[in-house]
């Protein structure tokens, strides 16, 4: 409702949940931080994209005697004479014998790219206690990603709101050709079917885990509950039409989600084709599916650097869409606390941030980085931002009030008739908070600790992970106990009145608050002026 420049970053929707503003602006750093580090492998991988054979298509001098692009048989039964025996492979072949179909059992073995993945790329040691060095390409990579990043931003969203254009919208053009290739395959039915039909592992949604995912990669990709909805529309002028923005917003990003299932899994269809194994054999999740299941993929197709440059690139533009928003909240949160400074240090302010976060990564791209990026993905983007989630809806919808945010909603798009508004308050007053709710419950109920492939944290490495959850929702409770302590009255007036917005709480401009906010008394009268919208193409003269 406070359509300033980028003000009220720190309340979480709320004047008087500011400690939600800030576990969401804690997460959100911990999330910029090694999220910029996958950006770099993104980039690693463009760049070695640029020659005639991908170094990850087969088994060079970096891989070990488990590399294969088939798979190797170690023993099985065949007939010998009038019996059948049962014996290793080597035997088998010295002896001009035969397998009996169904009989053969495989070596575990390990596609190039997998190799590659922890060899070349990550040079990935065995686990968390052992950091070793700073892997130095992936170090530069970094570097370049957050130049990107604040070449970007250094404008505000006068600079960023232009670059979105291409970075968000061209990604479609590269799924289509992605499709459309993958399309035309061999295998890339039984892909699809893996991805939507008989072949679907269904049981996966009784797991706990798979719902938290699910909540937390929605959330993401919408950037709801991150802070960034709050920072970024606060540049929207105040009558646009919210309501279906958000309804846009969701279809496309669902319906882009979909599509993309569709490119990505046609090819791998065709993958578990050529090397002739199930898809379920083929299929990763997180960072296995970007950086070795589909770079195996693709570097079976013919001219496979250009499908790898595409990919990559278009997994560039991705990472770099979402952190925008992401250092966008940070830095728009900074203004909120000190405006006079953003005003006149924009841009040094934005580089500066860039540098720190760019320092704090360096510990992800070292031998262990990936354990660390793992980690922090695992407990602060994933509970922590349902923590988040959670207390942001309840401080809306029972704190300040649904009918309210309501009142608010149609202050800016007009009035709507209760049957309108009757699904939406099922969704927010019942129906989200149970679910979030249930998810997170279930979700620490069956925890388990974390891993990485078949590597366990130790128990250290699981303490600081719950550390960074603690740290960054524990000021929720001490912010709410520092707002009572500080009320007057007693406890329950104290309690009430911190449920309540304060004094000058509403639109910022006098022309856009009619009755309902014409009690509103401004700390300070500034000069009123309209906000530059997020497009950056239209700006009001002054």
């Amino acid at each position: 409702m406070d359509h300033r420049e980028g003000k009220h970053a720190l309340h979480g929707g709320h004047p008087k949940l500011p400690g939600v503003g800030i576990t969401m602006v804690i997460i959100s750093t911990f999330v910029a931080i090694y999220y910029n580090v996958i950006i770099a492998y993104a980039l690693y991988y463009l760049f070695a994209s640029f020659q005639k054979v991908l170094p990850w298509s087969d088994c060079f001098s970096w891989a070990d005697q488990l590399c294969s692009k088939t798979r190797l048989v170690s023993d099985c039964n065949a007939t010998l004479g009038r019996e059948i025996i049962y014996a290793n492979y080597s035997f088998i072949t010295s002896n001009n014998l035969t397998c009996i179909n169904g009989t053969m059992k495989y070596k575990p073995v390990q596609f190039p790219s997998e190799q590659y993945w922890n060899k070349v790329a990550l040079q990935r040691s065995s686990g968390l206690d052992e950091t070793g060095n700073i892997v130095w390409y992936l170090a530069l990579c970094l570097l370049l990603s957050w130049m990107i990043v604040g070449a970007a931003l250094f404008k505000g969203i006068k600079s960023s709101g232009k670059v979105v254009y291409f970075t968000a919208l061209f990604p479609y053009v590269i799924l289509l050709i992605l499709l459309v290739r993958g399309a035309t395959l061999e295998g890339a039915l039984d892909g699809i079917e893996y991805y939507i039909g008989r072949q679907s592992n269904i049981t996966k949604l009784m797991e706990a885990e798979v719902w938290k995912d699910a909540a937390t990669q929605i959330f993401y990709s919408l950037s709801v509950a991150w802070g960034g909805l709050v920072a970024l529309s606060s540049y929207n002028k105040f009558h646009n039409n919210c309501y279906s923005d958000a309804i846009l917003v969701c279809v496309t990003n669902c319906a882009t989600s979909v599509f993309a299932g569709f490119a990505i899994f046609s090819i791998l269809g065709h993958m578990a084709f050529v090397s002739e194994r199930p898809v379920s054999e083929v299929v990763d999740s997180g960072f296995d599916l970007a950086f070795v299941a589909y770079p195996e993929a693709l570097s079976k197709l013919p001219v496979s650097p250009l499908w790898s440059f595409l990919f990559f690139f278009m997994l560039l533009l991705l990472g770099l869409d979402s952190q925008f928003a992401t250092i966008e909240t940070l830095t728009t949160t900074i203004q909120d606390i000190y405006p006079a400074v953003m005003k006149k240090l924009r841009i040094p302010v934005t580089l500066g941030v860039c540098i720190l976060l760019f320092l704090l990564g360096l510990i992800c791209v070292t031998q262990a980085g990936i354990y660390w990026v793992n980690l922090i993905d695992h407990f602060c983007a994933g509970w922590g931002i349902l923590i988040a989630a959670v207390l942001e809806i309840i401080g809306i919808i029972y704190i300040y009030g649904g009918n309210r945010f309501i009142e608010d909603i149609e202050m800016m798009i007009g009035k709507k008739s209760r049957s309108f508004w009757l699904w939406w308050r099922m969704c927010w007053f019942f129906i989200t908070p149970v679910l979030l709710m249930a998810i997170l419950v279930w979700s620490l109920v069956t925890f388990s600790p974390p891993t990485y492939g078949s590597v366990l944290y130790p128990t250290w490495g699981t303490a600081v992970g719950w550390c960074m959850i603690i740290f960054c929702v524990i000021w929720i409770p001490i912010v709410a106990i520092v707002k009572i302590v500080k009320a007057e009255g007693n406890l329950c007036q104290r309690i009430v009145s911190c449920c309540r917005p304060a004094a000058n709480w509403g639109p910022y401009l006098e022309c856009h608050r009619g009755e309902r906010y014409r009690h509103i008394v401004d700390p300070k009268k500034e000069k009123e002026h309209e906000i530059p919208t997020v497009s950056a193409f239209v700006y009001t003269q002054q």
